[in-house]
């Protein structure tokens, strides 16, 4: 019985033993190794030829840098009518309801990232004159185009015209993958400061024009989409009022010489008759409840103008990318460097290896 305990007891000298043991084996195999530095010399050798040609092969690529800040309206979604019609009378409303725009807080960021706004861009123009879109030109950048031509799946040339507004299923599948990469790998939205109003935009390409274009359109086409919904609402309130004034205004400047014409009649007629009378007061009366009315369509349409401007955020841009961009590209020397300390360090593990296989 006491020898069963003293079997599976497990002491400290033997476990300080076993440690022991590992550290002597784990110094030499180093020394093992380190009698081959002529091996990995070589090898390390190799591996910087291999760095070396790695940072030459690999594509240079060019990143724009694209910062704004966005100036919310003063009033809410709810309470821009009522700070407008505050506003009369000295007050102002908004700077106590506060916004929640959809370019309020970080939402932003997903909103930049939207795959209809990235097509849009991809979309655009890249030349002043041509239908030569940014699609097209990063397909061609990146040799997408000719890959394409020589497939057997699709074996003809693809092309993205700028001012075309609908494409095949086979074109639209080919966009989709352009707008993912440059959606998932290549654009990024940031927020430096989560207190600061800054937001900023990185797209990197190989194509140096295509980054500036790009970062520029993205938010661009971003602030339409933010403004137009945004203040939809109150622009359509807008013009429906100012095309009610407009024919309120018509129909006031003819009743105005229909007044007058009857008063006309009024001084030329014979008194032993009462129409005349009768109908110079009838036109008195239509022009002045026209002119009441006409008067509250235009100030409803000024509150609404109000209410409008107020509502309008705006986009400001900060740092614009300007050229020449910033290049991005692989050290030679550091490239060099890393791959002659793997490339190093594999084959130490290789002669470890194979001197353990061979004992």
């Amino acid at each position: 019985m006491q020898q069963h305990i003293h079997t599976d007891n497990k002491n400290d000298p033997e476990e300080a033993f076993y440690f022991n043991a590992f550290f002597q084996k784990w110094v030499a195999d180093i020394k093992y190794v380190l009698q081959s530095w002529k091996k990995l010399l070589v090898a390390g050798f190799i591996g910087a030829l291999i760095g070396l040609l790695a940072a030459w092969l690999r594509p240079v690529s060019y990143t724009a840098r694209l910062s704004f800040v966005v100036e919310e309206s003063k009033s809410s979604a709810g309470g821009s009518l009522a700070s407008a019609l505050s506003g009369q009378i000295g007050l102002d409303l908004g700077s106590i309801t506060g916004s929640n725009g959809i370019l309020a807080g970080d939402n932003v960021l997903e909103l930049l990232k939207s795959r209809s706004l990235i097509k849009k861009t991809l979309l655009s123009p890249y030349n002043d004159t041509g239908n030569f879109s940014l699609a097209d030109q990063y397909a061609e950048i990146y040799g997408w185009k000719e890959k394409w031509k020589n497939s057997s799946k699709v074996g003809r040339q693809i092309n993205f015209p700028s001012d075309q507004q609908k494409f095949s299923r086979l074109e639209d599948s080919l966009l989709q993958l352009i707008i993912k990469q440059v959606g998932e790998d290549e654009l990024s939205i940031s927020k430096p400061d989560k207190k600061l109003g800054i937001f900023e935009i990185w797209i990197t390409s190989r194509d140096e024009k295509f980054s500036q274009l790009f970062s520029e359109r993205i938010l661009s086409f971003t602030t339409d989409f933010y403004v137009e919904t945004k203040t939809r609402r109150l622009r359509g309130n807008v013009n429906r009022l100012e095309r009610r004034a407009d024919s309120l205004a018509m129909l006031l400047n003819r009743k105005t010489y229909s007044a007058a014409d009857a008063n006309l009649m009024l001084l030329d007629g014979n008194p032993a008759y009462a129409s005349p009378s009768v109908s110079a007061e009838i036109s008195s009366r239509d022009k002045t409840m026209q002119g009441i009315i006409y008067s509250e369509i235009v100030k409803n349409l000024e509150v609404s103008k109000t209410a409008l401007i107020q509502e309008t955020p705006t986009v400001q841009i900060v740092d614009s990318p300007e050229m020449p961009l910033k290049k991005n590209k692989w050290p030679k020397l550091i490239a060099a460097g890393l791959g002659f300390v793997l490339f190093s360090i594999a084959t130490g593990f290789f002669l470890i290896s194979n001197k353990k296989r061979h004992s």
